[in-house]
């Protein structure tokens, strides 16, 4: 299955309607049951719902590495995921809506103030810094990995960097959607290695900038603007927020001491 459908529609031009064929971004709504029983579904993208449901429980602090999964299996119609895990978990009593397109939800309210502790001890307790042009690189990385936004529009991507290269990318309609996919592939395939940054289309809000903490990432780059809130997490956690990237140009929300600029 692709991510994309193509449809029939008009396309008004030059005073009259024509009709066109386009292709328009998939959006499915897909369950995810864990050790058998439902928890709660996701609208999103209908690719690598494997990632996608890993990386959601691993960024929400219910598991931790990829030994604690016992299997991940997409049923045939890709309209649900059956995660078995190496010991029962309760489902969460309540779910927390988030802001993230798509309609996300989180266990641990809007980006509580502490979160699930960041994997592989999050960002680096000696201050990393960070070259201007490579974080302006970022920003051309990126849409230089877009598949699907080329295709139809409308779908968010974000990419885990090592500071040399990419080394995974997700896309998706739910922006915080695509950081569970980046996570869950960081699992599954086991991607190793030093885990520079995160690149983003897509708005940073407070459960973006908690889910980057869990990766373990210290700088995270947006095409588009923080919130506030995100802006405040990203202070205290030490992780450099950096919004509207370009590649001559961005503006530092958080962190910005740790960027270092030529005279």
């Amino acid at each position: 299955m692709t991510g994309v459908r193509r449809i029939r529609l008009h396309e008004y031009r030059q005073g009259s309607l024509h009709p066109v064929e386009a292709e328009v971004i998939a959006e499915h709504a897909v369950s995810l049951n864990v050790n058998g029983v439902p928890w709660f579904s996701f609208l999103c993208t209908p690719l690598d719902l494997e990632a996608l449901a890993v990386g959601f429980l691993f960024n929400e602090g219910i598991v931790s590495s990829r030994s604690e999964v016992a299997s991940v299996s997409v049923s045939a119609r890709r309209e649900s995921v059956d995660v078995c895990l190496d010991r029962a978990v309760p489902p969460p009593s309540s779910w927390q809506r988030t802001s993230g397109c798509g309609g996300g939800v989180t266990t641990t309210g809007t980006a509580g103030d502490e979160g699930p502790a960041p994997a592989g001890g999050g960002p680096a307790p000696e201050t990393p810094r960070f070259r201007a042009a490579e974080v302006a690189r970022l920003a051309d990385d990126l849409l230089a990995r877009q598949e699907l936004y080329g295709a139809s529009g409308g779908v968010h991507m974000s990419a885990l960097s090592d500071g040399e290269q990419l080394v995974a990318a997700a896309e998706d309609i739910g922006r915080h959607n695509t950081l569970d996919k980046l996570a869950g592939r960081c699992l599954l395939e086991g991607i190793a290695g030093p885990r520079r940054a995160i690149a983003t289309t897509g708005r940073v809000s407070s459960e973006m900038i908690q889910k980057a903490r869990r990766i373990g990432v210290p700088l995270v780059v947006s095409r588009t603007s923080p919130t506030a809130r995100s802006v405040d997490l990203a202070s205290r956690w030490g992780i450099t927020l950096v919004g509207y990237a370009r590649r001559d140009r961005f503006l530092a929300y958080a962190g910005a001491e740790r960027i270092v600029a030529p005279e």
